[in-house]
């Protein structure tokens, strides 16, 4: 049964893949696969496994053999799943694995911009921490988390995972309502009230056509001015270039970016040029550590065995 991972590297170094060979032992690995090759790739194979490789419609359609689509990720907008479903290809994808790695990325990425931590070292690098008539420099404000409230969009495994870990600082947690959903352990309100209400917004939604540019010059119009937005789900849910106009004009006071809508972004992006230092980015690795890449290949492999053994475990299609 041939099966190939076509992006390996994309997961990062220092990795165990025994578990993959023993599940599928005619697998091979590849650490990048270019569009141009894909369908070679894929030719006779019965499972393919990525990451970010995308698979439209033409590419399934011509390769009646493919029976699993193993995703080393949440998201699935890589695949045309409409496709899948029509031709009987099962996409899984992979949750719960990466969960205490992005909340501490969220909090970490809070901490530095509610207490200006990246500021005070710079000041302190140009000396002005030396020349100071005090024994301390307060140049810059400093804000308690537990004064803020925290705003999720996108209530899963991740956004209940950096619920948890506000409520240990001390936080409010409101959750965006969607159409026809409760839940009793958060407060839920609507997507205006959460503009309006939050101090911080931290987004952990799939990019949708529902969802893509949520975030938007009318979303930042109805937000604090003293908020921050914190995106680690998909570059997509914000408007870069609105963005930019809302850091720079103080429509908000600050925003945390680990994704966005090109990666890497090599036909640039507005949020790159932006030299404020209200603005963190980072290059999509909030859901990066150790642990967590490991564990993205133990719940790959758990998919697999099921799917192989006729289980359903994991399946968007």
């Amino acid at each position: 049964m041939k099966a190939v991972f076509l992006d390996f590297a994309t997961l990062g170094p220092g990795l165990d893949a025994s578990a993959m060979h023993a599940a599928m032992p005619e697998l091979e690995i590849f650490d990048v696969t270019t569009a141009e090759q894909v369908a070679q790739r894929i030719d006779g194979a019965v499972i393919a496994l990525a990451n970010k490789v995308r698979f439209p419609a033409r590419l399934l359609q011509e390769n009646p053999r493919l029976r699993l689509i193993g995703l080393t990720a949440t998201g699935t907008d890589n695949v045309d799943l409409a496709a899948a479903q029509e031709l009987d290809i099962a996409v899984c994808n992979i949750r719960n694995y990466c969960t205490q790695s992005v909340a501490e990325h969220v909090f970490g990425s809070l901490l530095n911009l509610t207490h200006n931590l990246s500021r005070y070292d710079t000041a302190v690098r140009r000396g002005e921490w030396q020349k100071s008539q005090d024994f301390c420099l307060m140049t810059y404000p400093l804000r308690e988390l537990s004064t803020m409230t925290l705003g999720i969009v996108g209530y899963g495994a991740l956004g209940k995972g950096v619920a948890r870990l506000a409520r240990n600082f001390g936080m409010r947690v409101i959750v965006s309502a969607r159409p026809g959903t409760s839940d009793s352990e958060e407060d839920r309100v609507s997507f205006d009230a959460l503009l309006r209400r939050s101090d911080v917004i931290s987004l952990h939604c799939p990019l949708t056509p529902d969802t893509a540019g949520l975030f938007d010059a009318e979303a930042f119009s109805k937000m604090k001015s003293d908020a921050i937005l914190i995106n680690t789900a998909r570059g997509g849910l914000v408007e870069s270039a609105a963005l930019v106009t809302a850091l720079t004009r103080g429509d908000i006071a600050a925003a945390a970016i680990d994704v966005l809508p090109e990666e890497p972004p090599v036909n640039g992006d507005p949020l790159l040029d932006y030299t404020g230092d209200n603005l963190q980015i980072t290059p999509h690795v909030a859901w990066a550590t150790g642990a967590a890449r490991q564990a993205a290949i133990d719940e790959l492999v758990a998919n697999v065995t099921a799917f192989l053994h006729g289980e359903k475990r994991n399946r968007v299609v």
